[in-house]
């Protein structure tokens, strides 16, 4: 059976349920090794903040902790932080990945222009090569994201301000 990587990560599991440690970070997370962005730097939220401080939802990640962490058991490397866009929506679901429609059973709200979303290496290639790759933040995409044909040039012309991660 094929799976699609770049569904939420809920509806990937079907089922399987994602365990947590003290505070919430999920196991096999490399928040605690300091993981480094594309830039060299710790990598940062990818979520949005409020004025408290506190993550603006859709809460985002592998691990649905706000960051565009990786480790084992993502398998669709979900470490593009990008700010999506109608052309993007609207092309990722013609793949077979409708990031638009809320899926309540699994606890996805649905995307909309504008949200942040740590996005499959794979996809944002994709979509950068047919044209439509939504913007990213630097900041808040892993340094792994190199190992998928995607070069810093390309992430640097699709860049935005991470203003708002920290």
């Amino acid at each position: 059976q094929h799976m699609n990587h770049c569904l939420p990560v809920s509806q990937q599991a079907r089922g399987a349920t994602v365990l947590r440690m003290s505070g919430g970070q999920a196991m096999g997370s490399t928040t605690s090794l300091k993981a480094k962005n594309v830039l060299g730097g710790e990598l940062q939220s990818c979520c949005r903040k409020d004025e408290a401080g506190e993550l603006v939802k859709p809460i985002t990640g592998f691990y649905r902790d706000g960051v565009c962490n990786t480790g084992p058991t993502d398998t669709g490397r979900h470490v593009v932080c990008a700010e999506v866009t109608q052309e993007f929506l609207t092309y990722s679901a013609t793949k077979g990945n409708n990031l638009m429609t809320p899926a309540p059973m699994y606890g996805f709200p649905g995307l909309k222009p504008g949200d942040r979303w740590c996005l499959c290496a794979s996809r944002w290639k994709e979509a950068y090569d047919a044209g439509c790759a939504p913007s990213v933040i630097l900041e808040a995409t892993h340094a792994n994201v190199v190992g998928f044909g995607i070069t810093l040039e390309m992430l640097q012309s699709k860049a935005v301000q991470a203003d708002d991660t920290n």
